[in-house]
C-alpha cells in the first residue's frame, strides 16, 4: 500500500513546486508591466532612443528664417479613463523658436485618477533636435471626477538640424504623447529642471485657462 501511494504523493508535490513557480512568474510579469512604463521613458530619454526628445535647460539663441510644421498626436491606452487630444493639429514654427502649445485632458471617471505619460518624435532621427523646455510630461498628472485642464509643452528645434546629413531635409515633426494609468500611489515627482526660457510664442488659440 505504501509503494503504491508514494509515486501519487511525488506527483503531488512536484504539482505543487510547478503551481508555486507560476504563481512567482505571474507575480514577476505583474511588477515588471507596472514599471516598465517609467523604466522605458527613463532610458528613452537618456538615449533619444525610439524618437524621444531632448531636454534643454535654456532656449535656443539663433532663429533661422527656415520653418518647421510641428504635428501634434495624442494617445492613451487601452481602458485608461481619460479624454486626451491637442488644442492644435499643426503649427508651423521657425527653427530655433520657442514656442508654448497646449494638449487637453479630461476625466471621464467617477474617480480620481493619475496618469503619467510616454512621448516621441517622428521621424526619428529628427528627436534629437526636438529640445523641450517645459513640460507636463515631465511629472504625473492627477484629474479628479469629470475634471478638465490644458497641459502646456514649450519647446524649440535646434538650429543643427540644417546641418545633419540625416535630418537635415525634415520638414514636418510628428510629437506624440501616450497618457497611462500610475498603478502604485503616487509618489513625489521629480520636477523638471529649473529654466526660465525666453518669453514662448503661444500657438493661436491655445490660451485658454486650465
Amino acid at each position: 500500500m505504501t509503494d503504491a501511494t508514494r509515486p501519487d504523493q511525488q506527483l503531488a508535490r512536484r504539482h505543487r513546486k510547478v503551481a508555486v513557480w507560476c504563481a512567482a512568474v505571474v507575480a514577476g510579469m505583474v511588477g515588471a508591466a507596472y514599471a516598465s512604463v517609467p523604466l522605458y521613458r527613463m532610458l528613452c530619454e537618456l538615449t533619444s532612443f525610439d524618437g524621444t526628445p531632448q531636454r534643454a535647460s535654456a532656449p535656443s539663441d539663433i532663429v533661422l528664417d527656415q520653418t518647421m510644421t510641428i504635428r501634434f498626436d495624442a494617445n492613451t491606452a487601452p481602458g485608461f479613463a481619460w479624454t486626451f487630444e491637442p488644442a492644435q493639429r499643426t503649427v508651423d514654427v521657425r527653427i530655433g523658436e520657442t514656442t508654448l502649445a497646449f494638449y487637453r485632458a479630461t476625466n471621464t471617471s467617477d474617480r480620481a485618477v493619475t496618469g503619467t505619460s510616454t512621448f516621441n518624435v517622428f521621424p526619428e532621427q529628427a528627436a534629437v533636435f526636438f529640445n523641450k523646455l517645459e513640460c507636463f510630461c515631465f511629472k504625473e498628472q492627477t484629474l479628479e471626477p469629470g475634471q478638465s485642464i490644458d497641459l502646456p509643452v514649450s519647446f524649440f528645434v535646434d538650429p543643427q538640424i540644417v546641418h545633419d546629413k540625416n535630418a537635415g531635409g525634415t520638414t514636418h515633426i510628428t510629437l506624440s504623447y501616450t497618457f497611462y494609468p500610475v498603478v502604485s500611489k503616487p509618489g513625489l515627482a521629480e520636477k523638471p529642471a529649473n529654466s526660465t526660457p525666453a518669453t514662448p510664442r503661444a500657438v493661436p488659440g491655445d490660451g485658454r485657462a486650465g
